[in-house]
C-alpha cells in the first residue's frame, strides 16, 4: 500500500502508470489510495527554538492552507486547512505553537495587512522583501512613465543590498525631490471632487514607508531570512505536483495535498 501511495504522490505517475509499474489493476490502485490515512505532522511533539516562515497557498475549488515552516530545519511543522486566510488564523496558529512549547525566535510573513500589527508586539517580524518588491512593481508596472516612478524602481532594486538606515535615507532624498509631485491633485470639473494625479506612484512610495520598520529585521535577528522564498518555492512545487493529478476526487486531492505538505 505504501509503495502505491509513494509512487503516486511523489512522482508524475497517474493511476494507470502506477498500475502498470506495480503490475496491479487500476481498481486495486484506487482501493489502496482510499485506504491511506490522512498524514499528520510529527514535529509538533518536539519543543525547541524555531524561526517561523508562514504563508497561505490556495487551491481552486478546494480551500486554502496556512503552512508554517521552520527555517532552521527547512521543514514544515504545521498546517491548517481554512476557507480563506484571516489575521486570526495567523495569530491563533502562533498561539497554538507557543502552547506546545515552541520558542519562537522570529516570524517572516509576506505582508498581509494587519498581521504585522497583531504579531509585532510579541515577536520580531520580518516582511518578505521579495513581496515588497512585488507590491511596488504592481503599482509602478515594469516600465514607469514618470521620472519619479523610474527613480523609485531603481531604489527598490537596492532593497536587498542595503541596511535600514541607508534605505531610509534614500527614501528621504526621493521624497525631498518628488514629494510635491506625488501630492499633485486632479479636480473633476463636473463634480469638483479631486484625486491624486499620481495615485499609483504615491501608493508605491507609501507602501515602502509603512513597511520600512519590518523590512530589515533580519539584519538584527540572528538566523532570520529576509524572504519567504523557502515556503514560496515549496508552494510552487506543491501546485505542480497536484496539477499532475488534476481530476482527482476531492477527498483524494485533499489527502494528496496534505501528504505533500508533511512529507
Amino acid at each position: 500500500m505504501k509503495k502505491v501511495w509513494k509512487k503516486y504522490s511523489s512522482g508524475k505517475h497517474i493511476v494507470s502508470e502506477v498500475s502498470l509499474d506495480l503490475k496491479i489493476s487500476s481498481r486495486s490502485v484506487h482501493n489502496y489510495l482510499n485506504q491511506i490515512e490522512k498524514p499528520v505532522l510529527t514535529e509538533l511533539s518536539k519543543s525547541r527554538h524555531i524561526m517561523i516562515i508562514m504563508d497561505c497557498v490556495y487551491f481552486k475549488r478546494i480551500c486554502c492552507y496556512l503552512v508554517i515552516r521552520d527555517w532552521y530545519k527547512r521543514k514544515n511543522i504545521y498546517f491548517k486547512r481554512i476557507p480563506y486566510e484571516t489575521i486570526w488564523d495567523y495569530v491563533s496558529t502562533i498561539n497554538y505553537l507557543e502552547k506546545l512549547g515552541f520558542i519562537i525566535d522570529g516570524v517572516v510573513v509576506d505582508g498581509r495587512k494587519g498581521v504585522f500589527e497583531a504579531l509585532s508586539p510579541r515577536y520580531s517580524i520580518q516582511m518578505c522583501q521579495f513581496h515588497q518588491k512585488q507590491i511596488v512593481r504592481k503599482y509602478l508596472t515594469n516600465n514607469p512613465e514618470t521620472e519619479a516612478g523610474q527613480s523609485l524602481k531603481v531604489i527598490v532594486k537596492r532593497l536587498t543590498l542595503v541596511d535600514k538606515d541607508l534605505f531610509e535615507t534614500i527614501l528621504d532624498v526621493w521624497e525631498f525631490i518628488y514629494g510635491e509631485f506625488i501630492k499633485e491633485r486632479t479636480i473633476n470639473p463636473e463634480t469638483k471632487s479631486w484625486f491624486y494625479t499620481h495615485k499609483r506612484l504615491r501608493s508605491a512610495f507609501r507602501s515602502l514607508r509603512k513597511n520600512l520598520k519590518y523590512l530589515f529585521t533580519y539584519q538584527t535577528v540572528r538566523g532570520m531570512p529576509n524572504t519567504t522564498n523557502s515556503l514560496d518555492g515549496f508552494f510552487a512545487h506543491l501546485k505542480d505536483a497536484v496539477r499532475i493529478h488534476r481530476g482527482l476526487k476531492l477527498h483524494r486531492r485533499i489527502k494528496l495535498i496534505e501528504y505533500l505538505i508533511v512529507r
